[in-house]
Protein backbone atom coordinates (compact mmCIF):
# COMPACT_ATOMS: atom_id res chain seq x y z
CA UNK A 1 0.00 0.00 0.00
CA UNK A 2 1.15 3.70 -0.59
CA UNK A 3 2.22 5.96 1.95
CA UNK A 4 -0.68 8.31 0.38
CA UNK A 5 -3.31 5.88 0.48
CA UNK A 6 -1.68 4.29 3.59
CA UNK A 7 -2.56 8.03 5.37
CA UNK A 8 -6.24 8.55 3.61
CA UNK A 9 -7.57 5.90 5.39
CA UNK A 10 -5.80 8.03 9.12
CA UNK A 11 -8.04 9.41 12.05
CA UNK A 12 -5.18 12.16 11.75
CA UNK A 13 -5.28 12.55 8.00
CA UNK A 14 -7.68 15.65 8.11
CA UNK A 15 -8.84 18.21 5.82
CA UNK A 16 -7.28 21.71 6.34
CA UNK A 17 -9.53 24.68 5.43
CA UNK A 18 -7.08 27.28 5.18
CA UNK A 19 -4.80 25.20 2.59
CA UNK A 20 -7.62 23.46 1.29
CA UNK A 21 -6.03 20.07 0.63
CA UNK A 22 -5.35 17.26 3.72
CA UNK A 23 -3.12 17.09 6.54
CA UNK A 24 -1.42 14.67 8.76
CA UNK A 25 -1.94 16.91 12.00
CA UNK A 26 0.61 14.95 13.64
CA UNK A 27 3.66 16.76 14.52
CA UNK A 28 6.66 14.60 13.74
CA UNK A 29 10.05 15.21 14.70
CA UNK A 30 12.98 15.76 12.59
CA UNK A 31 13.89 12.42 12.25
CA UNK A 32 10.63 11.19 12.10
CA UNK A 33 9.99 13.44 9.24
CA UNK A 34 13.24 12.71 7.33
CA UNK A 35 12.47 9.07 7.21
CA UNK A 36 8.55 9.51 6.30
CA UNK A 37 9.51 11.81 3.30
CA UNK A 38 12.74 9.22 2.09
CA UNK A 39 9.98 6.73 2.26
CA UNK A 40 12.37 4.53 4.93
CA UNK A 41 9.49 4.52 7.39
CA UNK A 42 8.32 0.99 7.01
CA UNK A 43 4.63 1.84 9.06
CA UNK A 44 3.82 5.16 11.21
CA UNK A 45 3.92 4.67 14.59
CA UNK A 46 0.62 7.08 14.72
CA UNK A 47 -1.28 5.41 12.12
CA UNK A 48 -4.77 4.84 13.24
CA UNK A 49 -7.62 3.33 11.74
CA UNK A 50 -10.63 5.87 10.98
CA UNK A 51 -13.36 3.70 11.70
CA UNK A 52 -16.16 6.47 12.15
CA UNK A 53 -18.07 3.02 12.85
CA UNK A 54 -16.35 1.22 15.93
CA UNK A 55 -18.18 3.32 18.53
CA UNK A 56 -21.76 1.91 17.35
CA UNK A 57 -20.07 -1.64 17.14
CA UNK A 58 -18.94 -1.23 20.60
CA UNK A 59 -22.61 -0.09 22.24
CA UNK A 60 -24.25 -3.16 20.48
CA UNK A 61 -22.12 -5.35 22.80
Amino acid sequence: MSQKSYCEECVHYLYDEDYEEYICEVNLDEDEMVRFLSGSLEGCPYYRLDDEYAVVRKQGL
